[in-house]
């Protein structure tokens, strides 16, 4: 069933996997796990941004550098087929030539069309993670998964699926999580170690609260967003993503059935991280309007050709019918 995996490896000494430029713990635990199972190669983690300091609770997020390695045989992408998450990567022409040129394999779990314009290989599995589409690849080609692959893998996991309690979790998850847990990965350790990075500083706390107070209600109080603009984004992403301190709050408020974070930047760039109700498994949908994907209750966007006066105005726009669909 993956053997497109093991022939993609076959002749190659020398790998580099690529996240794309919205890292998050999935493509983090995915890229991370690949480094610990592809111990007979020489691997590389390349990613085109930092590492986001919220997610340096991985024991191994240092691996990921942002220096492309131009040499290496071959390239695994990890959590992404999508053009638009990669745009930053193909803007730099040396990068984008040495991806057209080079043998490239996608692994990923969306739903989001593959629309890469270079060739390539792809596995793409819909599934909860694709931390967990890993996992089941070394299952199938028989590659020994250690205590820091089960580790980074199950981190992916729990990452992407909250903590194993979204929607798109099903009993082969449980049954990976128990494997896993066999394996050597503590879920009790893995998570005392993000809550211990997810501690907040005053000054984070007090931004929080003037977040709180600028998130704005529509639609009959069933769309919640919030504008978080450059200059919040240049004070305090370093320290805190401004997205993590606001979404769960916001979905969660009563009545909300759709809430939405967006940055803007001064190149133009806006981007929006949306999250649902479990009544309201549109977050994709609304996302792929805008040219981005994800999840049924988690997705994201990415636009340079909008303000963010026009993107509230077609959120307003259309959301009522993706509703009215799921009602239906």
């Amino acid at each position: 069933m993956y053997s497109k995996f093991r022939d993609f490896l076959q002749d190659k000494a020398k790998i580099c996997v690529i996240q794309a430029e919205n890292p998050d713990g999935d493509s983090l635990g995915s890229a991370i796990a690949l480094d610990y199972l592809l111990n007979d190669k020489e691997v590389s983690l390349y990613c085109p941004v930092d590492i986001p300091k919220y997610l340096r609770y991985f024991a191994d997020w240092s691996r990921v550098t942002n220096e492309f390695d131009f040499k290496a045989d071959g390239y695994i992408i990890v959590d992404t087929a999508a053009e638009v998450l990669l745009s930053k990567l193909l803007s730099d022409s040396a990068i984008s030539n040495r991806l057209h040129t080079a043998p490239v394999l996608v692994l990923d779990h969306h739903e989001t069309e593959d629309d890469l314009k270079f060739t390539h290989e792809s596995i793409i599995e819909v599934c909860p993670a694709c931390a967990e589409l890993i996992y089941r690849i070394a299952k199938e080609q028989d590659i020994e998964i250690n205590k820091e692959a089960a580790e980074a893998i199950f981190q992916g996991i729990l990452s992407d699926t909250l903590g194993l309690t979204s929607d798109s979790v099903t009993a082969e998850t449980f049954e990976i999580a128990a494997d896993l847990t066999k394996l050597g990965a503590n879920i009790a350790d893995l998570e005392e170690r993000r809550r211990e990075f997810m501690k907040k500083s005053p000054r984070i706390l007090d931004y929080k609260a003037d977040l709180i107070k600028r998130i704005e209600y529509s639609l009959d109080g069933e769309l919640a967003t919030v504008h978080i603009p450059w200059d919040d984004i240049r004070e305090y992403s370093d320290e805190y993503n401004p997205n993590v301190l606001i979404l769960e709050e916001m979905r969660l408020v009563e009545g909300v059935k759709v809430a939405i974070a967006i940055k803007t930047y001064p190149d133009g760039k806006l981007t929006g991280k949306i999250r649902t109700a479990h009544a309201a498994p549109i977050a994709e949908k609304i996302a792929g309007y805008f040219g981005g994907g994800g999840h049924p209750y988690a997705a994201g966007f990415r636009t340079y050709d909008t303000t963010y006066d026009e993107v509230i105005h077609d959120l307003i726009k259309i959301i009522p019918e993706l509703l009215e669909n799921v009602e239906k």
